[in-house]
């Protein structure tokens, strides 16, 4: 996403129950969040923080969610959250690798996953999640055990983020 100069940021609605889950997940988890003029979306590990863009630079609030709904996925990946931390040890995990596909698969799944339960997906926001999910597919050829790798640790992920217990089977 490219900033948007000051006179072309959209004017949006929030989505009061997007804003209340985010809301509720980052404050029961103490995540620093910073909304600045900018087009780089990320979760830092080292801080955990998640860093967005501002909500008015996306054309929809379906975008903006979607965007911080994967970020908050990834911030599940520490040890005291979902701990997927712990399969990465002593992994490659730089840009296009295994790994780092994986991980963007399960934060991708999950965030379409809570739009769908909050009832805001959009049929853009459907199509762009699965463009974005094919692109990491291919990185990781289509390799069928990985989605449903991926799938298991969204779905814990999305319980986690809402707020219901997960029990392992």
């Amino acid at each position: 996403m490219e900033p948007l100069p000051k006179e072309e940021l959209h004017d949006i609605e929030p989505i009061e129950k997007a804003d209340q889950v985010l809301n509720d997940y980052w404050t029961r988890e103490n995540i620093t969040v910073k909304h600045k003029v900018g087009n780089r979306a990320y979760y830092s590990p080292t801080l955990d923080m998640i860093c967005l863009p501002l909500f008015e630079q996306f054309n929809d609030s379906s975008e903006y969610y979607s965007t911080a709904f994967h970020e908050s996925m990834h911030s599940t990946m520490k040890e005291d959250r979902c701990n997927r931390a712990e399969d990465r040890k002593g992994k490659i995990v730089a840009f296009g690798s295994q790994e780092y596909s994986k991980e963007e698969l399960t934060a991708e799944i999950g965030s379409a996953t809570i739009l769908n339960i909050i009832g805001i997906e959009t049929a853009n926001s459907f199509k762009s999640s699965a463009a974005y999910i094919q692109n990491w597919l291919s990185v990781l050829r289509n390799d069928v055990k990985f989605v449903v790798s991926a799938s298991s640790k969204a779905e814990k992920a999305v319980k986690y983020i809402m707020g219901e217990q997960f029990t392992e089977a």
